[in-house]
């Protein structure tokens, strides 16, 4: 899955556009809800260096919020990494390459989605 594929993928699901917040990492792209504003989702292109891949170059990732039961067992499957520049007990970061499936990344993105929506208490 490409990022491009990944933010249509948002848009047209989620009804959420690709913001741009930061001058010194235009390529950044962060996805959030309307109502809370919290992020769901950041797309980016980072060095591989900094996922501790060995190799030159650049990378298009997602940081995905995951339940932190998980965190362990996710990042042992490849393609998966503690969170890049978040906090790793409450976020990964998933490549957007073959060694992650679509279905993969859509069922992390429905996980992120689904923990930081608003939570409705229902008062009986």
């Amino acid at each position: 899955m490409t990022r491009q594929q990944l933010d249509s993928y948002i848009t047209e699901k989620y009804s959420s556009l690709a913001e741009y917040p930061w001058q010194s990492a235009p390529s950044f792209a962060v996805y959030r809800h309307d109502n809370n504003k919290k992020w769901f989702a950041v797309i980016m292109d980072i060095p591989k260096s900094k996922l501790g891949l060995g190799e030159d170059g650049k990378i298009s990732v997602v940081n995905l919020k995951a339940d932190s039961m998980l965190i362990g067992s996710l990042i042992a499957n490849d393609g998966v990494y503690p969170a890049y520049h978040m906090n790793k007990n409450h976020w990964i970061t998933v490549e957007l390459t073959d060694k992650t499936s679509p279905e993969q990344i859509f069922w992390l993105l429905e996980m992120s989605y689904d923990l930081t929506n608003v939570k409705v208490i229902n008062k009986a």
